[in-house]
């Protein structure tokens, strides 16, 4: 994008232009999803108004040019992350759906009793509780490198908690709950030193931070459409080769066979093994456009802008005195999660709503991480690059107002 600017960026999401409760709509609930630039909405109405149809199976004109749109996509999300070929891209729901199929299918193929399930207190529900159930049907346990408290993985301890029953090491690239950009890089070299496999849920990492799985070296990489710029309902899973060929189908159906008796099926080759059933091919096509938007925006911009916003707004709040911030690391990607003295964060989360702020309050999927802690939740706001420092002006404004009015 040629002389890119916040107010250009902002003309491109409609929803940024309208009003809660009589007031201008601040919107800093982006770690829960992004909002959607114009782009990905006209692909949307013109995807149903001019070329919906069945994929893979058809002869006819709209069959063929659906299905191309499609897996153009799929070629444009491997080109986006680096990875070796469009085969190793499996679309999915979401993170969530991509993490299941992975626990559940790497889990059958690879998971005996005794094995070990490494994960971290940093992790969101959806990269603990697939975890759980496979476990439980499989007889694994699960183990758990601990955090600091400033909420950093402790990964000095990673390489005395893997054993040879470690079959997986599963870790959140970004924490949702605290913004902590996790060193994975170094969690994937020792996990390999060990043969171990890495997945790394990139959900809340991937609208902030280029990702190449080559240069990571991971295993599996999982995010989701909707948190970065894109629709809901699409989501990918990026997996070595390797291992997609040796895991069983996740689910079964149509499109992931090659052939079907009573007596006997054979599966699909990759990635369609593990894609049953129509897909969601129009928010596949309209995720392509979400794509091209940050790549037309730009990661370096990207980054720039929000580790701005981040500094901006957490010195605004560590100001204010009666602000705790829940999570410090050096570094960290757009979230602060933070208390008001004596408040409940639900009860600031009311208020700010009534200002016309969004933002999020609650565990955030992270249970452990509020234990750790010893917090019931935390309220946390999250940037996107359409935010501004006039928006966090605002929200600062809001914590003020909050305060007089419950302290």
């Amino acid at each position: 994008m040629q002389h890119t600017t916040i107010d250009t960026i902002r003309e491109q999401f409609p929803i940024l232009k309208r009003a809660v409760y009589n007031k201008q709509l601040v919107y800093f609930d982006n770690a829960a999803t992004t909002q959607k630039p114009q782009s990905v909405i006209d692909e949307i109405v013109k995807y149903y108004t001019f070329d919906n149809s069945n994929i893979h199976r058809g002869v006819h004109f709209l069959s063929q040019y659906a299905t191309e749109k499609h897996e153009y996509c799929r070629q444009k999300i491997a080109d986006f992350i680096n990875a070796d070929k469009s085969e190793e891209i499996i679309f999915t729901r979401g993170t969530t759906e991509a993490i299941n199929l992975v626990a559940s299918s790497f889990g059958q193929r690879f998971l005996s009793a005794g094995d070990e399930v490494l994960l971290t207190t940093l992790e969101h529900h959806s990269n603990i509780v697939p975890w759980q159930l496979i476990c439980e049907q499989k007889g694994a346990i699960i183990k758990v490198l601990p955090i600091s408290i400033a909420g950093e993985l402790e990964v000095d301890k990673l390489s005395e908690m893997i054993s040879e029953r470690t079959k997986i090491v599963s870790v959140a690239h970004v924490s949702n709950a605290l913004g902590t950009v996790n060193p994975v890089k170094d969690i994937i070299k020792i996990a390999h030193e060990h043969n171990v496999p890495v997945l790394v849920d990139g959900a809340q990492a991937i609208s902030h931070i280029k990702v190449d799985v080559k240069d990571l070296g991971c295993d599996f990489y999982c995010f989701s459409g909707h948190k970065m710029y894109g629709p809901m309902g699409i989501g990918v899973l990026y997996g070595k080769e390797k291992y997609l060929e040796a895991m069983p189908p996740y689910q079964g159906g149509g499109e992931m066979i090659k052939t079907v008796s009573f007596e006997n099926t054979v599966f699909n080759d990759l990635p369609f093994k593990f894609e049953a059933g129509t897909p969601n091919v129009g928010d596949a096509i309209a995720f392509e456009r979400a794509l091209s938007f940050m790549e037309n925006v730009g990661y370096e911009f990207i980054a720039h802008h929000e580790r701005a916003l981040l500094e901006y707004c957490t010195r605004k709040m560590q100001e204010l005195g009666f602000v705790k911030i829940i999570g410090n690391a050096p570094d960290k990607a757009g979230v602060i999660s933070f208390l008001l003295d004596g408040i409940h964060p639900y009860d600031v989360g009311i208020i700010l709503d009534k200002l016309g702020v969004a933002i999020r309050t609650g565990h955030h999927c992270a249970e452990p991480v509020m234990q750790f802690y010893g917090i019931s939740g935390t309220a946390r706001a999250s940037f996107a690059v359409y935010n501004t420092k006039e928006e966090v002006d605002i929200l600062v404004e809001g914590l003020k107002t909050a305060n007089k009015m419950l302290s």
